[in-house]
């Protein structure tokens, strides 16, 4: 029997600097009994050379060869769909929700499309192959560490010769994956931290960190699925940002980590609001997309400084920024999930499968994934 074969594209995004499989994953899906392909130049932005996944055990072919040969083509970011042939298998960090004609391309085009922001977090065995939590871990980290690098004055309290610096007071906006390592971070960094979600149950995972955890008097409250916030009413979103305006400018530091799969991000922090912060002031937006981001006025991969001197990062795709922690994360991801998705050397869908519906969007040249309503 022909071995399937496992095939590794170049990023092309701009600023993309992560590959979807390192070399020594190679090992490990050769076991699986899977052949690996890599494109040449895939991992050299996150300093894996082709030598390296040669010697591993991957043929290293060109673009025209990779997408001609390979039966599974595995991603960080959407690849080039023209490039998919008709029986493909492309799995990636797909952004499919929102997009509804991407998604029918894919299908017009007989691609299984299987994509990671489908996984279901609250199954146990779906953990390992969670990319976008061990993304988003990866991006509060960096999101913490670059508020520090930007802010003008020290993050821990320090007592010097010369006087007595105090220490950053940093407001974390949303404790999901990512909220809660830049709340980790900002401490370890001496930080003064304090959290806040709308989730009630987030009081205790920003307080076990060291965090105070900020509460509203009149904000609301709500706990949605699959572990994310639920939508708030204009009403609600309205009460809430004017609250938290007044929290805002207390501190020197905002990073704000709320984003909703293929729907625009919650605003969190106004106009008003960055008018009322310090010059010198910090605001890192992980939620900054081309959709929107939490804060008024901040763009992906932009750093903007207002009239009144505060900083707003635009900081989209931060884990893109540590490739080699980041791919090596994504890489365990993506074996975790071809381990499960191959049964005796062939890829074997089965829509029943928890797992598998919801991370399966489109097979047999129809839209499968029940987000989509059947739309096929």
């Amino acid at each position: 029997m022909v071995a399937l074969r496992v095939g590794v594209g170049r990023e092309t995004a701009a600023g993309e600097r992560r590959v979807a499989l390192v070399p020594d994953a190679v090992g490990r899906l050769r076991e699986m009994g899977l052949d690996v392909l890599i494109e040449s130049g895939a991992g050299t932005a996150a300093w894996h050379p082709d030598s390296a996944y040669g010697e591993a055990g991957a043929e290293v072919v060109s673009t025209a060869e990779l997408y001609e040969r390979a039966d599974i083509i595995v991603t960080v970011r959407r690849p080039d769909t023209a490039a998919l042939r008709a029986g493909q298998t492309v799995i990636g960090m797909l952004r499919p929700f929102g997009d509804p004609d991407y998604v029918r391309e894919l299908a017009a085009r007989n691609v299984t499309a299987i994509a990671f922001e489908g996984l279901p977090r609250t199954i146990s065995a779906a953990q390992t192959m969670d990319a976008m939590t061990s993304q988003d871990n990866i991006a509060g980290y960096k999101a913490a560490v670059l508020a520090a690098a930007t802010y003008g004055r020290f993050f821990p309290l320090l007592v010097t010769a010369a006087g007595t610096a105090r220490p950053a007071q940093v407001l974390v906006l949303g404790a999901g994956v990512a909220g809660l390592q830049a709340i980790g971070t900002a401490r370890r960094l001496g930080a003064v931290v304090t959290g806040y979600d709308i989730r009630p149950e987030a009081e205790g995972d920003i307080t076990s960190l060291g965090a105070q955890f900020l509460r509203l008097g009149s904000g609301p409250q709500g706990s949605g699925t699959g572990g994310y916030a639920r939508a708030l009413t204009p009403e609600e979103q309205r009460a809430q940002q004017e609250e938290l305006a007044r929290h805002i400018a207390r501190h020197d530091v905002v990073i704000t980590t709320a984003r909703v799969p293929g729907r625009r991000p919650p605003l969190l922090v106004t106009e008003a609001a960055l008018k009322g912060m310090r010059a010198g002031s910090v605001v890192v937006d992980l939620a900054a997309s081309d959709l929107g981001g939490n804060v008024e006025g901040s763009r992906p991969g932009e750093t903007i400084v207002t009239d009144d001197g505060v900083t707003v990062i635009g900081a989209a795709d931060l884990a893109a920024t540590m490739p080699s922690a980041a791919s090596t994360a994504y890489s365990s991801n993506v074996r975790a999930l071809l381990g499960h998705l191959i049964r005796d050397g062939a890829l074997a869908i089965d829509l029943n499968d928890p797992i598998q519906a919801g991370v399966v969007i489109t097979h047999a040249g129809e839209v499968v994934h029940p987000a989509f309503g059947g739309d096929s």
